[in-house]
């Protein structure tokens, strides 16, 4: 049996689950308890406050990028040798994809996840301007799906010692247990901008001292043995292993993965199995370094290029060797961040020119999950081949060459748009994918990173 899970939600967005589940991942981390993080859905910025207070990476749970099947698997992965696992919801409890189906929960909600992993769920509620009206939405949302399991309620941002007396009555008539009430305490908040928090690599030692004081509030006004004991899973499955997920190899190669403030969008799964297919993964800052020397290949994850544009194009020494790298057909693979550092410029500001286009930044919001299938042959994918993805953006790319479309996005069977760029050994799009849906993949781009090395040192 894999470790138990306490599964963090809210009515919706906004209500300080990031908050609190930091808090609670850490007090129980410094309880003497080895706590593994997991966010549900394709957000990159939570799991990093999650890994600082866990001192273990932040792993994503997300049944429409991976599919049900592999959330026991990778639930099971990233817990291995935890005690307890903690995760955080997404949105409301009971959101999720928009317009995949009419069924309750929501694909990819919270809920979805939770029933899944055979967890119970504790509800954070901004208490904000309630008072005897918190039982009626506690009531509504412990009864309105029975496959839901919600087991107490932490009461976030209460206003004063009455006001939690008032609240906790209420709650008692609701029926659902109060494990923790919170006051309001606007110095934690964590700064935000366009796609929300900023990362926790770009906060620096202050996210550390965020999450610490985010660890000692929750400690002294949440019932941790309780949320302990409330803790249960119903995984069953072996965990997901990389060497298993990329089959046989005898590929070779070193693969150059940008990091630091600009590139943080990662997932750990991927790093795993690059190097279960043969890679040796060399993490490089493009704001300041230049490629690891002997690299084969580039990996550029998403992230904030367009809040580091002067740094990025001044770093002039690894923009030259990403475009030299490039020429010679080495493989790059560039994701959403990655594409607007591989165009010719980012806001007017120089920037690698491996493909000919200008990115800027807009107050338009691209956001959510995509269906798309491959235009074309790339180190990657064959063409033809389909993923599901998910875009996150503020940016927009308008390519001055022309180049084969990386993806077409697909609704009901119908081409609705083409996406991103294909050329040579260059792919380059918008869309986040999650290798572990497509570890073939991440195995073909060690082996053209392979092959490379061995035609060019010949």
């Amino acid at each position: 049996m894999s470790a138990p899970a306490i599964v963090l939600a809210a009515p919706a967005s906004g209500s300080g689950k990031t908050t609190v589940t930091t808090g609670v991942i850490g007090a129980l981390r410094h309880a003497g308890q080895r706590v593994a993080p997991f966010k549900v859905g394709p957000d990159f910025i939570d799991p990093g406050y999650h890994a600082l207070a866990a001192a273990r990476p932040g792993r994503n749970l997300d049944p429409v990028l991976v599919g049900e099947q592999l959330i026991g698997p990778l639930y099971a992965h990233g817990a291995a040798g935890a005690d307890i696992a903690v995760v955080e919801g997404v949105m409301g409890l009971f959101d999720g994809r928009i317009g995949a189906d009419a069924a309750l929960p929501a694909v990819g909600s919270t809920a979805h996840v939770a029933a899944l992993l055979g967890a119970p769920v504790v509800l954070v509620i901004d208490a904000r301007g309630q008072s005897h009206s918190i039982a009626a939405l506690l009531h509504g949302f412990s009864t309105f799906d029975p496959a839901t399991r919600v087991v107490g309620v932490i009461l976030n941002r209460v206003g004063s010692a009455r006001h939690e007396q008032v609240l906790r009555q209420a709650c008692e008539q609701a029926g659902v247990p109060v494990l923790g009430a919170i006051p309001r305490n606007d110095e934690l908040a964590v700064p935000t901008r366009h796609l929300g928090l900023v990362t926790a690599v770009e906060y620096g030692r202050r996210a550390r001292l965020a999450v610490e004081a985010m660890t000692t509030l929750i400690a002294h006004h949440v019932d941790l043995a309780a949320v302990a004991a409330a803790a249960a899973s119903r995984v069953t499955d072996a965990p997901w292993d990389p060497a298993v997920a990329v089959g046989q190899n005898r590929n070779r190669a070193m693969v150059a993965l940008a990091a630091g403030k600009a590139f943080s969008f990662a997932y750990p799964e991927h790093a795993e199995l690059l190097r279960a297919a043969g890679a040796d993964v060399v993490e490089f800052d493009p704001l300041a370094d230049p490629l690891p020397a002997g690299c084969d290949a580039v990996l550029l994850p998403g992230g904030f290029p367009e809040q580091y544009c002067v740094e990025l194009s001044a770093n002039d020494i690894a923009r030259r060797q990403i475009n030299m790298l490039a020429a010679a057909g080495r493989p790059v693979h560039a994701e959403c961040a990655g594409l607007t550092y591989l165009v010719s410029d980012l806001d007017g500001h120089p920037m690698c020119g491996v493909l000919a286009g200008s990115a800027q930044f807009t107050p338009h919001l691209t956001l959510g999950y995509r269906e798309a299938a491959a235009v074309a042959d790339s180190p990657l994918y064959a063409a033809g081949e389909c993923v599901v993805g998910h875009e996150f953006h503020r940016t927009t790319v308008t390519f001055t060459g022309s180049y084969q479309p990386a993806w077409r996005y697909r609704s009901g069977g119908t081409d609705i748009a083409h996406e991103g760029a294909v050329e040579a050994g260059v792919h380059a799009s918008y869309l986040h994918t999650h290798p572990a849906a497509t570890p073939h993949a991440v195995a073909r781009f060690v082996a053209h990173a392979a092959r490379a090395r061995t035609t060019l040192t010949r």
